[in-house]
């Protein structure tokens, strides 16, 4: 005997509630960082609720994932699926491109962030970040974060689009910080709003990259810019002016945003975890403190990675991604209409206590080899998302997050000072509340 399935549109809606006419629950999804975890406590790993003008569904852990991100890749859109604000502040770029467009341009941009560019940006990364360190040493008390923020943006700046160290990165910085700020805000473009300043702020940096861009076609450079200059495609396609402000611009953004959130994360667990700190320090000392940096001794820090990427699990930059629904769908027994947005949800899968047991705990050795405690397959491991679209600057930012953490185990300490706020806020990106204060000097 066969038992008929549903069919997708006699399938109910997921449980929820649409809130405020128009605003929905945007108010309390922006200012409540457990707002996701308090519905689905409530109602379950999908429910409903309205975002931003929008019907939303938000749907957490690995299943969901996997369905959104690979299994069902066609059943979204990334471009209908961000806010305005993010479409018109960052542009038509690869974030928001889809389908050959995107595929294309994958590939033209692909050899910036991977292979032979990489060994090359060693170097450079390894000279900014001593250059920081030793600033940071005679200041001694620092209000850490902002100041990580403006390291990750010079490497970004320096090595993707050729920017001058000093005064025109911290330009740069500035406008970047700006523009950051209106992407979760009203969209009102007064010269006085948040979003105003935004606005302005795109502009400026549009002016400049323009203006870096033709420099390149003129005379070409090994920065990342430079390699997208020079880059074509099988039929000998380029790369338009046009397109060029917009990837790089992307790429500033993306290219330090979510770095900055990491190292911000992982300084913060090393003082909170002083056993963990003087293994990863140990590993230094046995690989040899003077030792240079490079592509082959980075291989070697395997213990770093495990607590690399037991950071990457607790402290994902981002909660998720939204996606436009462009095909009805069905998950859970629920139908999700075509129209909606969906709200992937990425801590969920990397908190679930059946595939990382007491995953409230820092314990890099869960990554040991001996005992890995998850596959990439099943998606429970998602802080770059994954698929086809998975972050193309991965292999870029996990080499940076690695040089800046080994080069501050071999030659610094820092302890937290007292009575600030360590809260963890997610918006534009995770960062502790009163921007991590430490006491900061050399060994």
């Amino acid at each position: 005997m066969t038992i008929e399935q549903p069919a997708t549109s006699a399938l109910p809606l997921p449980p929820g509630t649409s809130g405020l006419p128009w605003i929905g629950e945007t108010i309390a999804f922006l200012t409540d960082p457990d707002f996701a975890n308090k519905r689905r406590q409530q109602y379950g790993e999908i429910f409903r609720t309205h975002l931003v003008g929008r019907p939303t569904v938000v749907m957490s852990g690995a299943a969901a994932n996997k369905f959104i991100l690979a299994t069902n890749f066609d059943k979204f859109s990334w471009r209908d699926g961000w806010p305005d604000n993010f479409k018109e502040l960052l542009g038509a770029s690869l974030f928001l491109q889809e389908g050959a467009e995107h595929q294309r341009n994958r590939k033209l941009l692909m050899p910036a962030f991977h292979g032979k560019a990489l060994t090359n940006y060693v170097t450079t990364m390894t000279e900014i970040t001593d250059r920081y360190l030793t600033k940071w040493e005679q200041i001694s008390d620092l209000t850490w974060f902002p100041e990580l923020k403006n390291l990750t943006f010079e490497i970004a700046s320096v090595l993707l689009i050729g920017s001058e160290p000093g005064a025109e990165t911290t330009e740069l910085s500035r406008l970047f910080t700006e523009l950051t700020n209106g992407l979760f805000t009203i969209p009102l473009n007064w010269s006085y709003t948040t979003y105003g300043r935004a606005i302005a702020a795109r502009d400026k940096l549009l002016a400049h990259i323009e203006q870096v861009v033709l420099e390149r076609q003129q005379q070409p450079s090994q920065d990342a810019l430079g390699l997208l200059v020079q880059s074509q495609d099988e039929e000998g396609n380029r790369l338009s002016v046009a397109e060029l402000k917009v990837q790089a611009l992307l790429l500033l953004f993306a290219g330090h945003e979510t770095t900055t959130s990491l190292v911000a994360s992982l300084c913060l667990a090393l003082a909170q975890h002083p056993e963990i700190l003087a293994t990863a320090r140990a590993e230094q000392e046995r690989i040899g403190r003077d030792t240079p940096i490079s592509i082959e001794s980075l291989k070697q820090m395997t213990y770093l990675d495990r607590v690399l990427r037991e950071v990457e699990r607790m402290y994902p930059p981002v909660g998720g991604g939204f996606r436009g629904v462009v095909t009805e769908f069905e998950f859970n027994g629920y139908r999700v209409p075509k129209g909606w947005q969906v709200l992937y949800r990425i801590p969920e899968a990397h908190f679930d206590p059946e595939v990382y047991p007491e995953p409230n705990s820092f314990d890099p050795e869960r990554f040991n080899p001996d005992r890995y405690e998850y596959k990439p397959s099943d998606y429970t491991f998602a802080t770059y998302g994954g698929g086809s679209r998975i972050c193309i600057g991965m292999a870029f930012a996990q080499m940076e997050l690695k040089i800046i953490a080994a080069m501050l185990l071999r030659r610094n300490c820092w302890e937290l000072v007292p009575n600030q706020n360590l809260t963890l806020d997610p918006i534009p990106t995770l960062h502790p509340r009163d921007g991590l204060k430490v006491k900061f000097y050399k060994l």
